[in-house]
Parts: C-alpha cells; structure tokens; sequence
C-alpha cells in the first residue's frame, strides 16, 4: 500500500498534469473561442477508464467525460499506444456537436497506465447556421457534424481522412485544423507528464495510490453527506420556451437524502421538445456532479470516487433524458443551467444558509457568422455572455461574472476586433439589475455590437420569462433582454432564441440577468 504521503503527491501532480494540458491546448489553439475564453477541459483517467483527475476548467464539459470515455472503450476496447480517439455525438458520450472530445491512451513499458482527454468547444461543424448551434433546430442533424468514436490519430500520425471529413464539414477549415492539433498537442503533453509520474513511482505504487485516492475521497465525501439532513424535497422551475414554440417547459427534480447516500431524481420531466432545448443523459449528469461537489465540499478530488454516493436518474425519451434525432445544441448551454437551479432550489430547503439564490441562469450565447470583408472568406464567431450570481447568507451576488455551467473567460474586445469585422461599442455592468435583499444579486452586464459587415446571427438565451429567483424572501433579479438597433435608431426587442439578419452598421445589443438576492431586503 502506498503512503499517504505518496498518494497526495500523485494525486496533485495528476491534477496540475490536466492544468498542464489545458494551457499546451489554449496556447497552441487558433481560435479566440479556446485560446482567449478558454473554452476547453481537460481530465486524467484511469487504465480502466475511472476519473481521477481533472482540471478547473468548465463545469459541462467535465462531468460529461467519463461518459465520452466509456463510449470510446466500447467502441475501441483497449485503445492502443499512440492512438487517438475523437467523439463528439451527444448520444454515444459527446454533449453537443460544437464540443469534439479527444481520448489517449498513456503506456508505460508497454502497459496501459492511463487515458488523458480534452474537449474543446469549436467555433463552427457545419449545421445549418453558423457556428453550429442554432436556435430552431428540431432534429440533431441540422447542428452540424456528428463524429462517432473514430481514430482521429493512429499509431501517432493524423488520419488524414478523418481529418478531411471534419474540415470539409465547416466553414472555417484553417481554424477547425489549428484547433484539432492544439487538442492533439495537450493530449502528449498529459501522456508525457504521465510517464514521468509512473517512471518515478513504478506502476504498482501509482496504481496503489490511484485506488486509494478513489477510497480516500469516497469517505471525504461521505463525511460530508453526514451533516446534510437526511430528507426529501422537491421543486420546480421553468425554461422560457423551446425555440419552436412559445410555452415554458418546467424542468423538475426530487431528492431524497438518507445517512451517505443521496438521490437525484429527474424521471417527472416532460417528453423531449421541438426544438434545441433538449439535454442528453452526459449533460443532467455533468450539472449534477457540479451541484453535488458544491453541497459538499469543493476542495474534495474530483474523481470517480467523489461521486460514488450520488445517484442520477433519468427517463429515457425525456428532455433530461433525449434520445436521437431529437436536437441537443441548447441542452449543453441552456438546460444544464436550469438543471442546476432547480436543483439549488429543491436543496435550499434541506440546507438554507448553504444555497445561494438563482443566478443569471443563461450563458447568453451569441453566434455570427458571415464573410469577412478583409479576406473575403466565411468567419464564424462564438461567445457567452457573464451576468450576476447569486446571493447568499452573509454575502451579495458578484457583478458581471460567468455562473455555473460555464466557467469560460471574458473575450477581448481588442481580441474580437482584430480577428472580425465588429466593434463592441459599449460594455458595462447592468446597474441595479440584481435582486434587492439583505444581500443583493449580482448585477448583469451590458454588451453591444456594431457589424462591420452583413451578418447573421444566432441567440440562445434564457431568463426572459422566468427571472432569476430570489431566497428567502430576497427579490428576484433583472430578466435578460435582447434589442436589434437599426441604423436609423429603432429599437427592436428580440426573442431570446432567435437567428435573425443584421446588415452592416446595424447593431446587436444583449442586457444580461441579474441573481436573485436573499433575504428580505431591509432586515
């Protein structure tokens, strides 16, 4: 058995090899989306596809990898040294088609030591809009792309087929290609350090330590469980609209707690939508596992054993639970959102000064795309938009922040302008748009384009409807609200899901949500 001692050194040199990675992919990447928003995970398996580490990059993403693993493994059995496997289909471990998920094996004297993955956003596969997720899709195939587990390296060179078919899918090659082999780069980075790490240790003693990290978190996060209260709770909250058709969609969830064990039970949801707002089984996973880790302890591993006393259930053929051809691109970005606020709201009753109120519950996606008049070619660009979090017991909301399923940066102004035709004309925090409490929500931001060029674009935003709710008697935060502003001035509101044709020097302006405060406001 190894030491304690030894076990904690694995496990943070494990943890920083995935920071290791990140910064190898977003230094080499080609798109402002990876290299600037940092649009991108990375995570560190076992020999038999366990979690054991992971870095502190996007919530979505990370807890959807196991999946995107397993699917690999069981297409591929023991994936072989110097092989590489790339998978981006939300139905066999992917969570939408933008996200590509690259797996490598990690051999050490011939022996299978571990798995390193990234994922990485791509700004454009193909689709019926550009950036490849657009807001009225109804079935999976108008998103773009789908990659089923397929050798994207194979005893070390590229498959150039493979590599031809996804670049001939998009409408930004040279971009899809820098960023493909910017993945690839992270992934030798992690299968290098690895080695490193087994050299140093020997295999038995790394995987000793390995299977104890995975017990010793395990009863970390028992402990943990012991002082939530044992019950059951429920709750309800609602997405403003499917994309398609205008009516609410509540997405619910029921708990039940009992001594180290904890349920989280989605099976009451409605059938799957027409329309993008569906979430795969990998995505209502991924924003359980962040809820999980938040209500216990977050400075607890992340790795399989964490998450070990929770359970997840779904109901097939639900909008939690979507099954092919049902369309998936705003369940990865929009869904998983409200999936973490019902769930904060059915958990604020079993632990009340734990649970913040909702946040802005949106990343405010903004897709554009159209040729850039500098180079005559198709540009296509991806961003979400911060607003307020939340408040809490003994503290306001943050202002102008990313919340919860996204983890991404800010884009550069300087960043955008350089690489297409728009300038960001003003950027501001939304005063006044948290909810009033005796701690308030975080405020929104404000956010306007001027296109240099005829554009279209594509919104997928939330918040709306539904405003962000406050806690305990705390008021909830300012909605979302979007406006086209013609070149003469006119104001147009837009619909939060919409793709919709600006001519040059017309302008987009997007007023992100505010978090609900908490408590009554005065007291």
């Amino acid at each position: 058995m190894s030491s304690i001692v030894t076990m904690e050194i694995i496990r943070g040199s494990l943890e920083y090899t995935a920071e290791e990675m990140g910064i190898a992919l977003r230094n080499s990447a080609f798109s402002p989306n990876i290299k600037e928003r940092m649009d991108h995970s990375c995570a560190i398996f076992d020999w038999s596809g366990r979690l054991i580490a992971q870095a502190e990059h996007i919530p979505v993403h990370l807890g959807a990898m196991p999946l995107s693993v397993k699917a690999a493994l069981r297409e591929f059995g023991e994936i072989g040294e110097g092989d590489m496997i790339a998978l981006n289909d939300p139905y066999n471990g992917g969570t939408h088609l933008p996200d590509i998920t690259i797996i490598a094996p990690a051999y050490y004297n011939g022996e299978l030591v571990a798995y390193v993955v990234n994922r990485a956003h791509h700004s454009d596969l193909g689709g019926k809009a550009p950036g490849s997720m657009p807001s009225d899709s109804v079935e999976i195939y108008e998103e773009g792309l789908i990659i089923p587990p397929v050798k994207v390296v194979e005893n070390g060179e590229i498959n150039r087929d493979v590599l031809k078919i996804i670049l001939s899918n998009t409408r930004t090659p040279r971009m899809r290609r820098g960023d493909i082999v910017a993945q690839l780069t992270a992934n030798k980075t992690g299968i290098k350090r690895v080695k490193e790490l087994v050299e140093k240790y020997g295999v038995d003693t790394f995987k000793e330590a390995v299977d104890q990290l995975l017990d010793y978190t395990e009863k970390r996060v028992k402990a943990k469980l012991k002082k939530i209260p044992d019950g059951e709770t429920k709750a309800t909250d609602y997405l403003d609209d499917t994309g398609k058709l205008d009516e609410s969609i509540p997405i619910k969830v029921r708990v039940r707690k009992r001594g180290t064990e904890i349920v989280f039970d989605f099976r009451e949801n409605t059938k799957e939508v027409k329309g993008a707002l569906n979430a795969p089984r990998s995505v209502t996973i991924s924003a359980s596992y962040y809820v999980f880790k938040a209500i216990t302890d977050p400075t607890i591993p992340s790795n399989d054993g964490a998450y070990r006393p929770l359970k997840v259930l779904t109901r097939k053929g639900t909008i939690l639970d979507a099954t092919p051809p049902f369309a998936v691109a705003a369940g990865n970005v929009e869904t998983s959102q409200r999936i973490v606020d019902v769930l904060l709201k059915a958990l604020s009753k079993l632990i009340p000064k734990k649970i913040p109120a909702a946040s802005q519950g949106t990343m405010n996606n903004v897709t554009i795309g159209g040729i850039n008049p500098k180079t005559g070619k198709l540009f296509t660009f991806y961003e979400t938009i911060g607003g307020g979090s939340g408040a809490c017991y003994g503290k306001h909301g943050e202002s102008a922040v990313h919340t919860h399923m996204t983890n991404t940066m800010n884009t550069p102004i300087e960043e955008i302008e350089k690489e297409y035709p728009i300038m960001i004309t003003r950027y501001t925090i939304r005063e006044n748009s948290g909810g009033e409490g005796k701690w308030r929500g975080g405020d929104g931001i404000i956010r306007e384009y001027l296109f240099l060029t005829d554009t279209v674009v594509n919104l997928l935003g939330e918040r709306h409807k539904h405003a962000p709710w406050g806690l305990h008697g705390g008021k909830p935060g300012a909605k979302g609200e979007y406006y086209k502003i013609t070149k003469n001035g006119e104001k147009i509101k837009l619909k939060s899901k919409t793709r919709i044709e600006f001519k040059k020097g017309e302008k987009l302006l997007i007023l992100t949500p505010g978090g609900g405060g908490y408590g009554e406001p005065n007291t």
